[in-house]
């Protein structure tokens, strides 16, 4: 199986290649978490989390979301 890196909030990270932004998300626990990602500078919304594939070398930024008052 192929790895590659891709580098979530400046920390790399070694993944399968193939690997779904979904996948990682739910590897990240993150699954169900109200959260915004970025993807090479661009916003992947959460409805294409399933479908986008990530790339060797991609630059991800998670936020998520902190309920409060």
């Amino acid at each position: 199986m192929k790895v590659i890196t891709v580098i979530v909030n400046g920390a790399t990270r070694q993944i399968p290649d193939s690997t779904s932004v979904a996948a990682l998300v739910e590897e990240m626990a993150l699954a169900g978490k109200r959260i915004a990602l970025e993807r090479n500078g661009e916003i992947v919304p959460r409805s294409r989390f399933a479908a986008q594939q990530l790339a060797d070398g991609d630059k991800l930024e998670v936020v998520v979301a902190v309920g409060g008052g």
